[in-house]
């Protein structure tokens, strides 16, 4: 199995294993970088030793080719498909971007909280780097990455503010992150919600093609179960 058929546990295991908690069955980002959680496979011991990392009243995101599995004191919340794109072409910088620090990070979480591009914490900005636009001082539109394992990394967080759309940052930030990637002698990947046709059409205008349908859920633990 390629490492993109698993990427969250392929990104927990290694690059962003420091971020992470668990052990070799299991593991989740920690709870103020990300919602992402992954056992290292469909079997019996993988998934309990999942479902433990999971506390009363939390939820967490999977995400992956195979079929996924709901562990035992878990409840699928939510269960979609979505689309895994890879990068087939090189990009070059097409914007002159700012590169977003720690200092940017409660602007760019309260950019996420109003557009929902995906899951996005305090944290989560520390995943990987950040671009983004300002217009008046105000961040507008930002694109990051999120997994990333040996070789290969995710662009996400591509996002712009309702009052700024219509003007191609999301495209030029997009090629700006992937450009960066590439710079750095791997291949970037993406992940799409299979409805949403206008995001599948802009990353195809980008040259990413499609490698593979995901499968994603939202899992919980209610509150009144061990």
């Amino acid at each position: 199995m390629h490492d993109l058929d698993r990427p969250v546990w392929a990104s927990l295991t290694t690059v962003h294993a420091p971020l992470s908690e668990g052990d070799g069955r299991a593991r989740r980002f920690l709870r103020d970088v990300n919602l992402f959680a992954s056992a290292r496979d469909d079997g019996a011991e993988a998934q309990a030793a999942l479902a433990d990392l999971v506390r009363p009243g939390e939820r967490i995101y999977l995400l992956q080719v195979p079929a996924l599995v709901v562990p035992s004191g878990l409840r699928a919340v939510k269960m979609a498909s979505g689309v895994q794109m890879v990068a087939t072409r090189p990009l070059t910088d097409e914007h002159e971007a700012v590169l977003l620090t720690d200092a940017d990070g409660p602007e760019m979480l309260a950019l996420a909280t109003l557009t929902e591009p995906g899951p996005f914490l305090a944290r989560t900005h520390h995943m990987g780097r950040f671009l983004g636009v300002r217009c008046g001082g105000q961040l507008v539109a930002m694109a990051g990455e999120r997994m990333r394992f040996p070789g290969f990394t995710e662009v996400s967080g591509v996002c712009t503010h309702p009052d700024f759309r219509g003007k191609g940052f999301a495209r030029r930030l997009s090629a700006a992150v992937v450009a960066a990637i590439q710079r750095r002698g791997e291949r970037a990947f993406l992940h799409a919600w299979a409805t949403n046709a206008p995001a599948i059409s802009l990353y195809r205008g980008l040259g990413f093609e499609l490698r593979a349908e995901v499968n994603v859920a939202v899992l919980a633990r209610d509150r009144d179960r061990a």
